[in-house]
């Protein structure tokens, strides 16, 4: 089978995971439960985010969430979709790694973006915490935006190590 065709796989099959995980808690899980799965560091929760990564702009007016978080998350998205597609044909110059880093990072953005647009703020659910310390709750497509930029920086890390060449 053609890596290109796994590839274009990636994104749908991601945004069905985020789809399916959020609809279980959603729908099983009380708001703020918690529900410990390894005591004293991972717990399975149910809380909104109105507002961007961390709760950035969750206190902000409707508007502005509305213009900031929808707009420019499907400007984005489609950015991102153009070029995953572009990389797909025949004749691209794109690494494979490139290739699944934008459709991790598509599947996540559309995951988050399908609930802003109908829900008005995203289900996070994975909770990380440590004594004091708690990392903000999040959800398979925050997961797959995060490994999708990951990859993106390790490429252009492998990128900046080539020699120049010269003329």
């Amino acid at each position: 089978m053609n890596s290109r065709y796994v590839i274009a796989a990636i994104a749908p099959l991601i945004f069905l995971l985020d789809r399916m995980t959020k609809a279980l808690i959603e729908t099983r899980v009380s708001f703020w439960d918690n529900h410990s799965v390894i005591p004293g560091f991972f717990s399975i929760i149910h809380t909104q985010n109105r507002g961007a990564a961390f709760s950035m702009l969750n206190d902000a007016p409707d508007w502005v969430r509305t213009v900031v978080l929808i707009g420019i998350s499907s400007m984005v998205a489609i950015v991102v979709a153009y070029m995953l597609v572009r990389s797909l044909f025949p004749g691209d110059p794109q690494t494979n790694w490139v290739r699944i880093a934008l459709a991790f990072v598509l599947g996540g953005a559309c995951g988050n973006l399908h609930d802003r647009i109908f829900n008005g703020s995203v289900t996070d659910f994975l909770l990380f915490y440590w004594q004091d310390y708690q990392f903000p709750a999040f959800n398979v497509a925050d997961s797959a935006i995060f490994i999708g930029a990951c990859l993106l920086i390790l490429d252009m890390m492998r990128d900046s190590k080539k020699p120049i060449p010269t003329t």
